[in-house]
């Protein structure tokens, strides 16, 4: 699922069901930081255990950026539809 010059940007579902967005060149490796080591984000720290959510590729990282803003700028509702409508793997 990873290549190196493929960027993703995705949703985790928080263990209090919010939604956190965010961008990887690897998505096994962020979503392990996210739910076992300090690297993983200061919100999702204290919200163990994440799963993925939603995800998309970007052809590079300043498209990734760019999208993760536009997706954290949604309501909770948007996001929410968003991500009802795409099945995890």
């Amino acid at each position: 699922m990873t290549t190196k010059n493929t960027w993703y940007v995705y949703f985790l579902r928080c263990n209090d069901n919010s939604l956190y967005a965010g961008i990887t060149t690897d998505i096994s490796r962020r979503l392990h930081q996210h739910n076992n080591t300090k690297l993983g984000a200061k919100y999702t720290r204290a919200k163990r255990p994440v799963t993925l959510a939603f995800i998309e590729t970007a052809s590079n990282k300043s498209t990734a950026s760019k999208r993760e803003y536009q997706l954290r700028k949604l309501t909770k509702i948007q996001k929410e539809k968003l991500v009802s409508t795409y099945l995890v793997q």
